[in-house]
């Protein structure tokens, strides 16, 4: 069967029959245009080549080439008229005022450019001082810091030492600038010398070097130093932190208050918007205009139906928060004597190596060997030493009929009659006793009952007395007497 696409039928079929009343399509002679503008003048000349569309497309192609070629106008040069070429005064002052290597020169000007009377050097000079900056690094040496910025060893190790006379060289800042300044060298193979030499030794001393006809000679520069301290008022308003942030309290002054508070009160409970905080901070104020703050002397609160005023005091060494009465008081629970995890439980439990139901007086402390041991509290160690299946055993007494063991210790870091504070490394964790890896084993006595030591809280309370109450007592009169310097 042929379809009609195929044959040019309107119907598909297997006759010749057409359907009644249409006639057969005769084709039209075409005539000579006709048949011109019925042919591809421009085929693709990379296909079917050597057929007589790819000749008659060529002969277009070649048609056109040569229509463009002889129809194309000429080009001819214009000729301009040639300068004179400079000479003398002339090229000398074009060569000043023109681009040209640096080498010419940098400058402007009629007498800038080189001429023959110019006498070219064999190199350089050297400029007769150089003037640079060094900084102190973190655990730097001065000598080595002078050194590594261009100064002859003897004289960095002579400044080093003028300088240690006025100030120890290790309690120098890092980071701070030396302003140094080189001489003339009678030649390139050895150092500069070291002319000038200043810094900021201390808040309140500037040092100054300067070489003279003897060699370098030092000068002290004191700088009057203004140490009122800094004290900051405000409402408590949405948070605590950012009011007093906002207020210009340094941010680790902040949290030294907010830790303050939270020995007396709940900040997120007791402290209400309304609330207005006061604090007291060290502040020195240099004459050149520096400013410097230091600790936080004074942590108070006003709610208005109480008032919370806490001091800091350190006269026997450790800093404490006393109140305006000089009354100290601490409440919490106690800490974990050694970072690790909890392997064993207080209560029955049966013994790993005994094989038993027995009852365990404490708690296992899982920790790596030789990890420090920490007391849990302030106290007295009442025995230190070899105590059967503990092993190492360090016993503190704390008062109150309190009293905690660190047992299986590898070494002991404390003798027996030794006063200790909390956090004060009491020994190092290991295995020895009945022990079947490095742990510690960490017990708490109550009036000599043994007590789980994760379920005890303490309080406690240091009242001062005597000369000590007389001193803080000014100290707090002195403090209070201070006028807010940011106020919010």
């Amino acid at each position: 069967m042929f379809l009609r696409t195929d044959q040019g039928f309107d119907l598909a079929g297997g006759t010749a029959a057409r359907p009644f009343g249409r006639a057969l399509a005769v084709p039209r002679r075409l005539g000579p245009i006709e048949r011109l503008r019925g042919r591809d003048w421009t085929p693709d000349l990379g296909a079917q080549i050597g057929s007589g569309d790819w000749w008659r497309g060529l002969a277009t192609f070649g048609t056109l080439i040569g229509a463009v070629w002889a129809l194309a106008p000429g080009i001819m040069p214009l000729t301009g008229a040639t300068p004179a070429p400079l000479a003398g005064t002339a090229l000398e002052e074009s060569r000043a005022l023109a681009i040209a290597p640096l080498a010419w020169g940098g400058d402007t000007g009629h007498r800038m450019a080189a001429n023959d009377l110019v006498a070219p050097l064999a190199e350089a000079p050297e400029r007769p001082i150089v003037e640079l900056n060094a900084t102190l690094g973190e655990g730097d040496d001065f000598d080595h810091v002078l050194m590594r910025a261009g100064v002859g060893r003897n004289d960095a190790r002579a400044a080093a030492g003028l300088v240690a006379q006025a100030v120890t060289l290790g309690d120098i800042a890092p980071g701070t600038r030396i302003a140094l300044t080189l001489g003339r060298r009678p030649a390139k193979t050895v150092a500069r010398p070291l002319d000038k030499l200043a810094l900021r030794a201390r808040f309140d001393l500037a040092l100054s070097l300067d070489r003279g006809v003897g060699g370098l000679a030092m000068t002290r520069k004191p700088i009057a130093v203004d140490s009122t301290p800094l004290r900051i008022q405000g409402l408590v308003g949405s948070s605590l932190y950012r009011s007093a942030r906002a207020a210009g309290a340094p941010a680790r002054v902040v949290e030294s208050y907010i830790k303050a508070l939270a020995t007396r009160l709940s900040i997120g409970r007791d402290v209400t918007a309304a609330d207005g905080f006061d604090l007291i901070v060290e502040q020195q104020r240099a004459a050149t205009g520096e400013v410097r703050l230091g600790e936080l002397l004074y942590a108070g609160i006003d709610q208005g139906r109480r008032k919370v005023q806490l001091v800091r005091w350190d006269d026997d060494g450790t800093p404490s928060w006393f109140d305006a009465h000089g009354q100290s008081e601490r409440r919490g629970f106690m800490g974990m004597p050694v970072a690790g995890r909890i392997t064993s439980s207080f209560g029955y439990r049966m013994h790993p190596l005994l094989g038993y139901l027995k009852m365990h007086k404490g708690l296992d402390i899982g920790a790596p060997y030789g990890a420090p041991i920490f007391a849990a509290l302030d106290g007295v160690v009442q025995g230190a030493g070899r105590s059967g299946g503990y092993g190492n055993f360090v016993k503190l007494v704390h008062g109150g009929g309190l009293a905690s063991g660190y047992g299986h210790m590898s070494r002991i870091a404390v003798a027996r009659g030794e006063h200790v504070r909390q956090g004060q490394v009491i020994g190092y964790v290991g295995s020895t006793g009945l022990s079947t890896g490095p742990h510690l084993h960490w017990e708490v006595w109550r009036n000599g009952q043994t007590i789980n030591p994760r379920s005890i809280s303490f309080a406690s309370v240091q009242a001062l007395s005597g000369e000590s109450l007389r001193r803080f007592k000014a100290q707090v009169a002195g403090l209070l007497a201070v006028k807010p310097g940011h106020t919010s």
